[in-house]
C-alpha cells in the first residue's frame, strides 16, 4: 500500500519521545520497588512471598484494566487516558514512600496497576498510528525500550544511590513523581486527539460510513492468541528474574547493595537495546523469526547466569544478554505481532489483550509462584522456573503466521482482511 504524502514525520518523533518518555517512567514506577526491597522488608517485616505478591498484584490489575481500556481507547481516542493515567500512576508512586505495612503497600500497587494498564494499550496504539508502516516496528520496539531503560537499567542506580543523600527509602518513593507529572503536561499539549486519521493505514483508520467491529473479532486471529501464549511465557522468564534477582544477589550470592544495583542495572541497559533491536530486526527477518531466537538466546543465557558465582561484571554481561532478548521479546509481540494481528479498527485492544493476558497470568501470578518457591525451597529454584517458562515460549512462537511488511512483499503476499495479515 502507497503511503499518503502528506504523512506527518515531525509529529511521529515527537509522538515516539513523549510516549517512550511516558512508558519508561511506567517502568520506573512499577519496579523502583525490586532494588528498594532489601531495606523495605527490614523496616515493614517482609518477606519473599510478599515480595512475589508485590510485583504480581501490580501486573494483575495492570492486565485488567489494559484488556479493558485498550477496547476503551479505540473507542474515545488516546489523549484523555494518556493524561489522567500517567498523573495518576505517578502520584501512587509517591503515595508509596508512605506506606506502613505490607496491606497498604498491596492496596497502592493494585491501584497503580489500574492506571498504568490503562496506559500501556492506548500509548503503543498512538505511536504505531503515528508511524510509517514500515518504522511501525522500530518505533514501537524504542518506545517500549525506554520501559527497560528507565524502570530496569536507571531505577536500581537511581534507588540505591538516592538511599546514599536522603533519609530512608520512602523519599525515594517521593521523588519519583515529579518528572511523570512533567511528562503528562507535555503529552497534554502535544498529543492530537485523533491521530488516525494523519497518514495512517486502512486498519487503523476508522470510517463513519463502517460499523465498528466487535471486540469478539479479535478472536479469530491466530497470531492474537500465540501471541498472548507467547508473552504470558516471556514474562513469567523476565519478570520473575526482575523481581528475585536483587534479592538473590544480597542473601544467595551475597553481594553489597551498590555491587547489587549495578548488576540489576543491567537488566534495563539490556531490555532497552532489545525492545528496539528485536522488534527492529523483525522487521527484516520476519516476526516468528525473531520471536523463536530471542526466546532461545535468553533461555541459554538464562541457565549459564544461574550457575555463576559472585562474579559482578560476568553477571552483569549474562543478565544484559538475557534483557536483550527477553524484554526485546516483550516489544515484539505487544508492539507489531500485536498491532498486525489487529482486526480493522481494534488495534489497542488487540495490543490490552495481549499485553494484558500475559500480565495477569506471567507478570502477575508467576512473580507469586516465584515468592512461594523462594520462601520454601530457595531463591535459587526461581531461576529454573523462569528457565521453564522461557523454553515454552520458544516452542509457541513456532507456530506465530509471519506479518511483517517487508517480509510478506517478499513473498509477493497482497495484504487481505485476514486478521493475521498485515498492513
Amino acid at each position: 500500500m502507497s503511503i499518503a504524502p502528506q504523512h506527518d514525520t515531525a509529529y511521529e518523533r515527537k509522538t515516539l519521545v513523549l510516549l517512550g518518555l511516558g512508558f519508561g517512567l511506567v517502568g520506573l514506577d512499577r519496579w523502583i520497588v525490586a532494588p528498594l526491597f532489601p531495606h523495605m522488608m527490614h523496616d515493614l517485616g517482609l518477606n519473599f512471598q510478599q515480595l512475589g505478591s508485590l510485583i504480581g498484584i501490580l501486573s494483575v490489575t495492570w492486565g485488567v484494566w489494559a484488556i479493558a481500556m485498550g477496547a476503551v481507547s479505540d473507542r474515545i481516542g488516546r489523549k484523555k487516558i494518556l493524561v489522567v493515567t500517567m498523573i495518576a500512576f505517578s502520584l501512587l508512586s509517591s503515595l508509596s514512600g508512605l506506606a506502613t505495612s505490607f496491606a497498604s503497600l498491596m492496596l497502592i500497587r493494585a491501584v497503580m496497576g489500574i492506571a498504568e494498564g490503562a496506559f500501556t494499550p492506548a500509548s503503543v496504539a498512538a505511536t504505531g498510528e503515528a508511524s510509517l508502516p514500515s518504522r511501525r516496528g522500530f518505533n514501537q520496539g524504542l518506545q517500549l525500550s525506554m520501559f527497560s531503560l528507565l524502570g530496569l537499567g536507571f531505577a536500581p542506580i537511581l534507588a540505591t544511590q538516592l538511599l546514599r543523600v536522603v533519609p530512608s527509602w520512602h523519599w525515594v518513593f517521593m521523588i519519583s513523581a515529579v518528572p511523570g507529572l512533567i511528562v503528562a503536561a507535555l503529552i497534554a499539549r502535544t498529543l492530537r486527539d485523533q491521530p488516525r486519521s494523519v497518514g495512517v493505514s486502512v486498519r487503523t483508520t476508522a470510517t463513519s460510513s463502517a460499523a465498528r467491529p466487535r471486540w469478539t473479532a479479535l478472536f479469530a486471529s491466530r497470531n492474537v492468541w500465540l501471541a498472548m501464549a507467547a508473552i504470558l511465557c516471556a514474562m513469567a522468564g523476565i519478570f520473575v528474574v526482575s523481581a528475585m534477582v536483587p534479592t538473590y544477589l544480597v542473601e544467595v550470592l551475597h553481594l553489597d547493595t551498590q555491587s547489587m544495583g549495578f548488576v540489576v542495572s543491567a537488566i534495563g541497559f539490556g531490555g532497552f537495546i532489545g525492545s528496539f533491536g528485536v522488534a527492529g530486526v523483525s522487521d527484516y527477518i520476519g516476526r516468528r523469526n525473531a520471536a523463536v531466537i530471542a526466546f532461545v538466546a535468553a533461555a541459554g543465557l538464562l541457565y549459564v547466569f544461574s550457575c555463576t558465582g559472585p562474579n559482578p561484571q560476568l553477571l552483569f554481561a549474562l543478565l544484559f544478554g538475557i534483557s536483550v532478548f527477553a524484554l526485546g521479546l516483550l516489544g515484539l509481540l505487544s508492539g507489531p505481532i500485536a498491532t498486525e494481528a489487529a482486526p480493522l479498527g481494534l488495534i489497542a485492544s488487540s495490543v490490552g489483550f495481549v499485553s494484558g493476558t500475559g500480565e495477569i497470568f506471567g507478570g502477575g501470578l508467576a512473580p507469586v509462584i516465584a515468592g512461594f518457591i523462594a520462601q520454601h525451597f530457595g531463591l535459587a529454584f526461581t531461576l529454573d522456573f523462569a528457565l521453564g517458562g522461557l523454553i515454552a515460549g520458544a516452542a509457541v512462537s513456532l507456530f506465530l503466521v509471519e506479518t511483517a511488511p517487508r517480509k510478506l512483499a517478499e513473498r509477493a503476499v497482497i495484504p487481505g482482511t485476514s486478521g493475521d495479515q498485515p498492513v
